[in-house]
């Protein structure tokens, strides 16, 4: 059967059917221009979603609030803000992230359990519910309102990140849109810092757990700015089946499909939360080969793109290849130095645990190209996998430094 997979010129979460969405500025952050900080994504059709959230032990209020309402596997609508995280408020917060599910279900005219919360920005400040009271009334939800979304729950990102993508296989079309929020306090174990994805494909529920959980692994787990992990990271699909196909199920004929555009929009996203990391002016992309098992090659990928001294290296254009090896032999896989190969763009540092000579000036103007490939091969099985991540500036030190004030 014929299949087409293409991208959506501007899409966003509102391209699948039936989705819409909007935002105001509030007051919650920092007025800048064109700030917006509250917003509502909302399916005229209620949706089977899922979730996967922070594995920090501290966990924000909506994030348990939402773990507790997606045990239905139902949802009809997002309500979020940006410029306090309500982490590490209690009791007092638990009830304020109630409040804001609540007010804006009152808004739509669905089901309080049906919408789920989410917050980003600073922690162990309360909610200005006063503020949100007055500005969910003042929401209007529009066909392309997830472009306001997306600028809602911004922090210090310094580009929205969106994505749509639809699949048209035989008689049937189906999109996938998603965007995402990050930039600081970047090292997932689950997803990414804020992430909400929309389909107008029709799926069981336990086939969209699943399909949510492999596309996590093979992006946002696969990222890193800066080695912590929020307590607030949330990644959310709704999926409202207004295309009307046989829902997908596992092992059905659409599943492999949808499987492969999931991949592809989070991968896209994970990648920008990257390239957007504070202070950044770099993608590093980490590539392991020939490790014994694909997890191994995550766990090294992870490590080399989480390293501070290679992050260092690149930031300052040093082909230092050391520093990449040393990251992979303390990952905790197993390692032969004597068969060993590392790569910086196409350009061969060590060969079978022997450095080699090389073009420096050529490694450097690699190092300085806004995407800097790196590439480890193990040569001891099969086991593959790619890690994104930054370079370490002094801008991400200023931004951090001066978060709060």
């Amino acid at each position: 059967m014929e299949t087409k997979i293409e991208s959506i010129p501007a899409g966003t979460i509102t391209s699948p059917a039936g989705f819409r969405a909007g935002a105001v500025y509030a007051g919650i952050k920092k007025k800048a221009e064109n700030a917006l900080d509250l917003a509502i994504l909302h399916s005229t059709k209620p949706c089977v979603a899922a979730g996967v959230f922070t594995t920090n032990r501290i966990k924000a209020a909506p994030v348990v609030l939402s773990q507790e309402r997606l045990r239905s596997g139902k949802a009809a609508a997002v309500v979020a803000n940006s410029g306090c995280a309500n982490a590490c408020t209690g009791e007092p917060g638990f009830k304020d992230a109630e409040e804001m599910a609540r007010l804006a279900a009152e808004r739509l005219g669905v089901p309080p359990e049906l919408v789920v919360v989410a917050s980003t920005g600073v922690i162990g400040q309360r909610l200005p519910m006063p503020l949100i009271r007055a500005g969910i009334k003042e929401i209007t939800l529009t066909g392309d309102g997830g472009h306001k979304f997306t600028r809602a729950i911004m922090t210090t990102d310094t580009v929205p990140k969106e994505i749509a993508v639809s699949a048209t296989v035989g008689d049937t079309r189906f999109t996938i849109g998603g965007v995402a929020k990050g930039a600081g306090m970047i090292h997932p174990n689950m997803a990414t810092m804020l992430s909400f994805l929309t389909t107008d494909a029709a799926i069981e529920l336990d086939f969209l757990k699943s399909a949510l959980k492999k596309a996590a692994a093979l992006s946002f787990n696969m990222v890193s700015v800066d080695g912590d992990t929020s307590t607030n990271d949330t990644l959310l699909i709704m999926a409202n089946g207004l295309a009307g196909n046989r829902p997908i199920r596992h092992r059905s004929a659409l599943a492999g499909i949808f499987q492969q555009v999931l991949n592809q929009v989070c991968t896209y996203l994970a990648k920008a939360v990257a390239r957007d990391g504070e202070g950044a002016t770099r993608l590093i992309e980490v590539t392991i080969t020939g490790a014994l098992t694909a997890a191994q090659a995550r766990q090294a990928a992870r490590t080399v793109v989480t390293s501070p001294l290679v992050k260092s290296a690149v930031h300052g254009n040093d082909p230092n290849w050391g520093r990449i090896v040393a990251a992979v032999g303390r990952s905790g896989i197993p390692v032969v130095e004597d068969k060993l190969d590392v790569y910086i763009g196409d350009i061969c540092l060590l060969k079978a645990g022997q450095p080699l000579d090389f073009d420096e000036a050529e490694v450097i103007r690699t190092l300085k190209s806004p995407e800097v490939p790196v590439k480890v091969e193990l040569n001891l099985g099969k086991g593959a996998a790619t890690a994104w991540g930054c370079d370490l500036s002094e801008e991400y030190v200023t931004i951090n430094s001066q978060y709060t004030t």
